[in-house]
């Protein structure tokens, strides 16, 4: 496979992603917990991804140019069935020396996301899930005091003006907390043991 159509393939995954998660925003079934089309296709996308960073190493944007990294990062993201390809991806970003501001960015909600995951706290709260009061907030962070000095740093927001963004997010795709949100964590605690995330 030529490097154009490298490129074009990464591109491709990512806006199968993104017609997919409008189809389910459309319908209403994108807050009902991981939908099973949705983990098919991010497993699937995260098969074929691995093969191409196999292939050519890390995507990053002085190799398939702005938009394919971007969606590379993005299928990364969103491969959440496959730790052992997001922890992989993590090093590979760590380990580029030609970073570009927005791939460190990439990296930063890569190992929050990663963290969150494996139950640890992340560090630029970039990952949020439901709370008691049925809003969405940041996961669990390491040294809160510290997260803003952090965010600064990359050239985040604030993580309060960041919560209002999430929310007013979620407000418009007609999202809503679980049910019963204890029944939800269970039931995704139990998830992340079956694909690997914790033992």
């Amino acid at each position: 496979m030529d490097f154009k159509s490298i490129i074009e393939k990464i591109i491709s995954l990512k806006n199968a992603d993104l017609e997919l998660r409008d189809q389910l925003i459309r319908s209403g079934e994108l807050g009902n917990g991981y939908h099973k089309e949705m983990q098919a296709l991010h497993h699937k996308n995260a098969e074929i991804l691995e093969e191409i960073i196999d292939h050519i190493g890390y995507p990053a944007t002085e190799k398939v140019g702005t938009e394919a990294s971007e969606a590379a990062w993005l299928v990364i993201q969103h491969a959440i069935g496959s730790p052992d390809f997001m922890r992989k991806c993590l090093k590979l970003l760590e380990n580029s020396v030609s970073k570009t501001k927005v791939e460190t960015i990439n990296m930063a909600y890569l190992s929050d996301r990663i963290a969150v995951f494996e139950g640890r706290p992340q560090l630029y709260g970039t990952q949020f899930d439901w709370d008691e009061n049925g809003q969405l907030s940041p996961n669990p962070c390491d040294h809160p005091d510290q997260v803003n000095e952090r965010r600064i740093v990359l050239g985040l927001n604030l993580l309060e003006e960041q919560t209002r963004i999430i929310r007013n997010r979620a407000r418009k795709e007609n999202r809503y907390p679980p049910e019963d949100l204890k029944q939800r964590n269970e039931e995704m605690q139990a998830w992340k043991k079956s694909v690997g995330w914790i033992s």
